[in-house]
């Protein structure tokens, strides 16, 4: 089973992501959609074959119903389909997401003309996507399709990763300084975390790329004690994440972290027989 995680820029169109929802097919286990980034990440698991074709599927609803040069939202992006990871649900498959990674990243690329930035393992070495985001069209080119990014379509950044969580903290009466602050002092190996303005609140974005070393529960205590104004809202998971995370948080912290037994992704995976 495999596992992809695509970060469209639409989240505020109710009907336009319906659409979006049929399109996914039947891999999709989850949409989390945010009116303040305008961004939706679509999770999909299935076997390659089906998760590919309905990628595919995802991808293609997406170029045709979107807009770049008419988007705006909080969140970096670099494109319409702007991020498109493929997760090997087992450590052992991972040269197979790569092959998922590099077929679906040549498809783009052709189909749609857009251009394309691997990362992950690559054959100029180890990238990440905020390599990329910072690079892309400055000192990097894009390894597949058109040199230029179309203005409506935009680029994007097509990879192979380990399992992750997208979690984020929503911070009331704190400046957006503030919440830049905490980002740098939350940021390191393992943890990537950016400030953001969220309507009238800020937000600590964050992504965890290593599950051995850095928790939720970690990074919210961390975010109240080094907190000079203000307060932590609440705590919000993007998308889902796995059980073995969840089952080191103490229960009794499930709410507060944003976490339940529902949105993991062994509560969602089809079960095979």
């Amino acid at each position: 089973m495999f596992e992809c995680v695509i970060n469209v820029s639409e989240g505020r169109d109710g009907a336009v992501l319906a659409a979006l929802d049929q399109a996914a097919g039947g891999s999709l286990r989850d949409r989390h959609s945010d009116v303040f980034h305008n961004r939706s990440v679509f999770t999909m698991i299935d076997d390659a074959p089906a998760l590919a074709e309905n990628v595919r599927s995802l991808v293609t609803a997406s170029f045709a119903a979107l807009d770049l040069s008419r988007h705006e939202g909080a969140h970096p992006r670099l494109g319409v389909v702007d991020v498109v990871p493929f997760v090997a649900l087992a450590p052992e498959s991972f040269d197979a997401a790569v092959r998922l990674r590099d077929e679906t990243a040549a498809w783009i690329a052709r189909t749609h003309e857009v251009p394309v930035f691997l990362y992950g393992p690559t054959p100029q070495g180890e990238r990440t996507l905020p390599y990329v985001r910072a690079h892309a069209f400055v000192d990097l080119g894009p390894d597949l399709g058109p040199a230029l990014a179309d203005p409506r379509r935009g680029a994007s950044a097509v990879g192979a990763r380990p399992v992750l969580v997208a979690w984020n903290l929503w911070l009331r009466g704190t400046s957006l300084d503030e919440a830049r602050r905490l980002a740098r002092l939350l940021r390191r190996p393992g943890l990537r975390t950016l400030g953001l303005r969220v309507g009238d609140d800020v937000q600590v974005s964050c992504n965890l790329v290593d599950l051995d070393v850095v928790s939720p529960s970690q990074v919210y205590d961390l975010v109240a004690t080094e907190l000079r104004a203000g307060r932590i809202d609440h705590a919000e998971l993007v998308g889902l994440l796995p059980r073995a995370l969840l089952d080191r948080e103490d229960p009794a912290r499930w709410a507060q972290l944003g976490l339940s037994a529902d949105a993991t992704i062994e509560s969602r995976t089809p079960r095979r027989s």
